[in-house]
């Protein structure tokens, strides 16, 4: 096995597993935030304030994992010339 048959296996992992725990972090996030507010509604403007900078933590850490995927993957396929002796 050469690196160009794992590395579409190794993008979709690398972009695959991040997704999957933005998105149960940010249900778990609403769903907790949800029940708060429920319990306490005059705190709902500031749960809300937190809840929105939390959301946009999680989407940026996955924006991240994203694009450095992407990056090692477009150098890994790039065709290196031989050294000429």
């Amino acid at each position: 096995m050469n690196s160009n048959t794992v590395l579409p296996l190794a993008v979709a992992m690398m972009i695959g597993v991040p997704a999957l725990g933005s998105c149960l972090g940010i249900g778990l996030a609403a769903m907790k935030s949800l029940e708060s507010a429920a319990r306490q509604p005059e705190l709902t403007p500031m749960l809300q304030a937190k809840f929105f900078v939390s959301v946009g933590v999680l989407d940026g850490a996955f924006i991240i994992a994203t694009g450095l995927t992407l990056w090692f993957a477009t150098r890994s396929a790039r065709k290196v010339p031989p050294r000429a002796r």
